[in-house]
């Protein structure tokens, strides 16, 4: 089962709003398409920036603008876990996408030794390497595999997790439930951290809201800290480079957790390298949540 976004949403959208965005058209020019077991894939330019889609939906890309240059702005959270360990050396990526994220964190930390990337797509690699200017490097490995049979068989810890399987079209929810957290939890290091992007009303406490709620419960029986951070300042850059709306349109948000048993302090000190790769990253920091 999938669970839908839009199957969250607690609060109407403004319809003067949502007549604007759908009535923005974005003009595309499709330079590779394909089909799988799984997507409609292809890859399109547009005057915003280049994109991964599967059906109809943007999945990854990057953003090439006057107010806004890099990776779909969501995306950006996952910088954050350098700003609490600079000192990671083995990562696993569930999700590929353009690959331009891991591109940033070899640039980040230094004393990496492992990147390993887990995908059941078997274009992907070949996407972001033509399309996406993404090269594995001599630490990368790729496994063409389910990201839930890959935790299950593999013995391999990790410093840093993370997953960003949610799109527009949804997330399947066997990477939603207790078991799937458990087996992360098996393959961080005791100093681990996971990061998670999942789908939520932009009203996550509400009490209607039992999806967040009820997968932010889990995530606090598993894990001694976490930090929520609701995506808005990714909303507003967004709604703004995609449609040319300063207004936020529909009651949909990645929801952003960093988990982990050690402090999840955050240290400015690191703040400069992040800064180096031209993102503000201030402004998701003041979208912590936690309640």
């Amino acid at each position: 089962m999938t669970i839908i976004p839009e199957n969250l949403i607690i609060h109407s959208p403004d319809k003067k709003l949502l007549k604007k965005m759908n009535d923005f058209e974005l003009d595309e020019e499709v330079l590779f398409e394909c089909e799988s077991d799984f997507h409609s894939i292809s890859v399109v330019d547009t005057k915003i920036g280049r994109f991964l889609k599967y059906n109809d939906t943007y999945q990854a890309g990057f953003i090439k603008t006057k107010e806004y240059k890099g990776n779909l702005p969501y995306i950006n959270y996952f910088l954050i876990p350098y700003l609490i360990n600079d000192n990671v050396k083995n990562i696993l990526f569930i999700g590929l996408g353009s690959g331009f994220i891991i591109k940033q964190y070899e640039k980040l930390f230094k004393n990496l030794k492992k990147i390993d990337i887990i995908d059941i797509e078997e274009n992907i690699p070949i996407i972001a390497q033509r399309y996406f200017d993404f090269n594995f490097s001599n630490i990368s490995n790729f496994y063409l595999q389910d990201a839930l049979i890959f935790l299950k068989n593999t013995k391999i810890k990790y410093d840093l997790i993370v997953v960003d399987v949610a799109g527009d079209e949804g997330i399947d929810e066997r990477f939603c439930d207790k078991e799937y957290l458990k087996l992360i939890k098996k393959r961080l290091t005791k100093n681990g951290i996971f990061v998670s992007n999942m789908p939520s009303s932009r009203d996550i406490f509400h009490k209607n809201n039992q999806f967040a709620l009820n997968l932010i419960k889990d995530y606090k029986e598993n894990f001694k800290n976490v930090l929520i951070f609701n995506g808005e300042t990714s909303n507003e850059i967004f709604y703004k480079t995609f449609f040319d709306l300063d207004e936020i349109v529909l009651d949909v948000t990645n929801l952003i957790m960093i988990s982990a048993d050690i402090d999840l302090k955050i240290s400015e000190k690191n703040i400069t390298e992040i800064v180096k790769l031209k993102i503000d990253i201030n402004k998701y920091l003041k979208d912590l949540v936690n309640n």
